[in-house]
């Protein structure tokens, strides 16, 4: 049944030029309409960032309509149209025909009527229309109400719906997460029953999934729900065993080291205001995952090691996920790292600068920050390091070297290991402030290094 509701937008250069697209389509005869998230999160009263559209026009007549489009999915009707500064893809209605990979439809059948093309859509609050000119919703899947009523429901059949994209299923924990909607009763036993038919789907898919679920909003309930419903042990089976994984009391009064893991992600969105990188997003998600494996009782629980461990865990799941050699990189620093700051107070003041001079520093104290708040609460040492990071001038951080390689040759060293071990031992004496000049410097390697016993 098809309900319309007047909608009061969001006035935003981004809607004038969507509205501007639709008027085109319409006025060369086609039908066109805004759809998906920009109505969803209208109704919500948040702002859309995108708005895409659908419409009766095919992707040639489209193409011709408009004078600068990139064809990013013609096989499934989808053409993006350049307006402005702003981008907007385009797609045609479409019926589309069994999905044998569980990914992409085997054949795509363009329509003239947007109700087919709303009901092959994933979710009902993802299958509401927007008409910028007459500033109303169009609804034929209750999208409305399960909107009004916060919850997650398959358009039809949720059976039907993942099998034709697996991908689904985490995308229904996705948004039930981000928006703090219920799942659909239905919905999330067809997730329960398919779950482990996710292993179809790309490692890349599912990694920008587990990205979305771990950066937003409510990611600890992201987390929790990706286990409950039986992903989690096929996505990232490492995190999955993390359940009933006990800590000592002690100092994790909050629970086993999932539960630990889903605080730190909330502590750390909260923190963050929201903005918070895929990097970070994962090291926070992996910082414990060496936990399980090192787990032994002795005085109390302990876990030797698993910072390492867990580091190294961390690669072969990146690896696996697809994430790029630099991400692999910083997640690994962070995950590493993420101990040493119970050792600050002890740290020889070059130590330290050292320690707060790493590349991406402030994302290991946001891991940190988030860390403490999620278990013992102790501040002492985020407090200390805020107050040195605050009182060091970025030249006392990462101070121009006070002598190079070039030099070291000009004084008669011979380049080789030699080098780094002189260079590092004036950049320390520079870090303790006991060097601050290359005249000094020379002196000391002179006197240190003597050139006749290091040369021959």
């Amino acid at each position: 049944m098809k309900h319309v509701e007047k909608l009061k937008p969001f006035p935003s250069e981004l809607l004038d030029f969507a509205t501007e697209v639709v008027v085109e389509l319409r006025n060369a005869g086609h039908k066109a309409f805004c759809v998906g998230g920009c109505a969803r999160d209208t109704l919500l009263g948040i702002e859309p960032k995108e708005y895409d559209i659908t419409t009766s026009a095919t992707p040639e007549e489209v193409s011709e309509i408009f004078p600068h489009t990139v064809p990013i999915g013609v096989s499934f009707g989808v053409i993006l149209v350049i307006a402005g500064k702003y981008q907007f893809e385009v797609a045609t209605f479409r019926k589309d025909q069994n999905y044998s990979d569980g990914r992409h439809p085997d054949k795509v059948i363009y329509s003239t009527e947007e109700q087919e093309d709303v009901l092959r859509r994933d979710f009902t609050i993802n299958g509401v229309l927007y008409d910028p000119l007459a500033k109303e919703v169009i609804d034929y899947v209750d999208g409305i109400a399960d909107i009004k009523n916060k919850i997650v429901r398959t358009i039809g059949n949720p059976y039907e719906r993942f099998n034709e994209d697996k991908l689904r299923m985490m995308r229904a924990i996705r948004f039930s997460s981000r928006y703090n909607f219920e799942l659909d009763l239905d919905t999330f036993r067809a997730i329960e029953k398919l779950a482990a038919d996710i292993t179809q789907v790309s490692s890349e898919r599912i990694r920008d999934e587990i990205i979305k679920i771990v950066s937003q909003s409510n990611p600890g309930h992201g987390l929790k729900m990706l286990s409950i419903s039986g992903l989690l042990k096929y996505i990232l089976p490492d995190v999955e065993i993390m359940n009933g994984v006990e800590q000592p009391p002690e100092f994790h009064p909050e629970g086993d080291v999932f539960i630990h893991t889903c605080l730190v992600l909330d502590k750390l969105y909260e923190n963050e205001d929201g903005i918070v990188s895929p990097e970070l997003a994962m090291g926070a998600l992996l910082h414990d995952v060496g936990k399980p494996p090192t787990f032994s009782v002795s005085d109390r629980i302990r876990f030797n090691g698993h910072d390492k461990l867990g580091a190294e865990m961390s690669k072969r799941i990146c690896r696996e996920l697809k994430f790029s050699n630099k991400q692999i990189e910083i997640i690994y620093a962070l995950i590493k790292d993420h101990l040493k700051f119970k050792d600050i107070f002890n740290m020889k003041k070059s130590t330290l600068k050292r320690f707060i001079g790493m590349p991406h520093f402030e994302e290991h104290m946001a891991l940190h920050l988030a860390d403490c708040q999620a278990s013992h609460g102790l501040m002492a040492a985020y407090n200390f390091i805020m107050e040195k990071y605050n009182d060091f001038e970025d030249e006392e951080i990462k101070p121009t070297p006070l002598l190079s390689g070039n030099e070291l040759i000009e004084m008669g060293y011979k380049p080789g290991p030699l080098f780094s071990e002189i260079l590092n031992f004036i950049e320390e004496a520079q870090l303790e402030g006991e060097l601050n000049n290359s005249e000094d410097a020379r002196k000391v390697v002179l006197k240190t290094y003597p050139v006749d016993e290091y040369t021959n």
